[in-house]
């Protein structure tokens, strides 16, 4: 038997004015997913236990299985994990994203945060950018890594785990409210600003029609995780598909196999087919049991408020992701169950992430029930079936 697992990231939504009252979802052209559904059983799963921040590390570990009440420790610690730090005991990991401020107003508490992503910037772009920040900032107590396009990580030696707001919720607004009440973080903020804002690869971003990649914005600070390994707690062995270093960390503290896709950039124009093709590759070939395949871009596309972008985000999972890996294990000749679902809701009214419930799918290809439903949220709900513990989702999957 084999399992995999496909997660739209921020896929959810709710229903928008613009499009007939339907969600992006509902509205999308997905014919892999609606057939799916008609032969399994959906429902809607509550992936962000009761006072917990619905990012994508506590939503995304309890896909995976691991009660974010037990296994979390903050976000960053585990893309520090995928970078490859060596996290000591007191260390605390903090993200620092690369963002664009508006740069008319003279004081730095009185811009606003235009783009949380700089135009998702290229890794390469970004790695000069910080490149410039470590020269003047860096010393024995704050290290800085590179990660992948606009996310990247500091390492506070025996830091404070202090609160901090992550960019994406604020964008459009003044950051005056939102800025570090730690003097030494916020420090480095304005700093970064002065040596980025002219710095000659964002003259030539500017040039290009490009957001420039003009400060830093730390958030998601913790300290160093303890996982379990996947294969010891569910008996199976994983493999992890994603281009971004949250879910490739996630990896790494479970034990589970990273598997690196070329052209796989957590953007809109990532290489679906290339995720899809290494699924089949570890499920068929390499003899894993479990492959988790994640999609950032329906989250980013929410983030910038672009309900055509997000449409498209959802439809090139469905038709680049979902319908080959279908089609090859359906090939194959293997038994395999599917789980598809977003992690949590990213609506484009809020361009920020919701603690609301999300829709799931789970088919058997053993077993195909018969339905006229389609897979939304709508008809999700409709379905009756809510899992209060997204936790426990993953022992659906496995028939524990």
């Amino acid at each position: 038997m084999k399992y995999v697992l496909m997660l739209g990231d921020g896929m959810a939504d709710e229903p928008l004015e613009e499009l007939g009252g339907r969600t992006p979802l509902a509205y999308a052209n997905t014919p892999a997913m609606d057939e799916l559904a008609s032969m399994s059983e959906i429902g809607m799963v509550k992936t962000v236990p009761e006072g917990m921040n619905p990012g994508s590390d506590t939503a995304n570990l309890s896909v995976l299985g691991y009660d974010p009440k037990v296994y979390y420790s903050g976000r960053s610690p585990l893309e520090a994990l995928n970078i490859g730090v060596d996290m000591k005991d007191g260390d605390v990991a903090i993200r620092a994203n690369i963002v664009t401020l508006s740069e008319e107003e003279e004081n730095y508490e009185d811009k606003r945060i235009l783009d949380h992503s700089s135009d998702e910037i290229s890794t390469e772009d970004a790695a000069v950018l910080l490149e410039a920040v470590k020269k003047e900032l860096q010393n024995e107590i704050f290290q800085f890594y590179v990660g992948t396009s606009y996310r990247h990580c500091l390492i506070w030696a025996k830091g404070d785990v202090v609160p901090l707001t992550p960019p994406h919720d604020i964008r459009g607004k003044e950051i005056k409210e939102y800025l570090p009440k730690e003097q030494q973080l916020l420090d480095m903020q304005k700093k970064s600003y002065e040596i980025l804002a002219r710095h000659p690869l964002n003259e030539e971003r500017r040039k290009k029609g490009l957001n420039p990649a003009n400060s830093l914005w730390f958030w998601g600070a913790g300290t160093k995780p303890a996982l379990s390994p996947f294969e010891e707690k569910f008996h199976k062995k994983g493999a992890m598909i994603s281009a971004v270093d949250l879910l490739k960390g996630i990896a790494v503290g479970t034990d589970m196999y990273n598997i690196t896709v070329e052209g796989a950039n957590g953007g809109l124009h990532t290489n679906y087919e290339g995720k899809a093709q290494a699924a089949v590759d570890a499920l068929l070939k390499e003899g894993y049991d479990f492959a988790y395949i994640h999609v950032e871009a329906p989250d980013e596309m929410g983030h910038q408020g672009s309900v055509e972008k997000k449409i498209k985000a959802i439809e090139y999972l469905d038709a680049r992701v979902i319908a080959p890996v279908k089609a090859a294990l359906d090939a194959s000749g293997e038994a395999y169950r599917m789980l598809i679902l977003p992690d949590h809701p990213t609506p484009i009214c809020v361009k920020t992430h919701t603690s609301n419930p999300v829709p799931y799918l789970l088919y058997d290809s053993r077993r195909q029930e018969s339905h006229d439903w389609k897979y939304n949220e709508e008809e999700a709900m409709a379905g009756g079936k809510l899992v209060e513990k997204g936790h426990e989702l993953m022992g659906y999957l496995f028939e524990y």
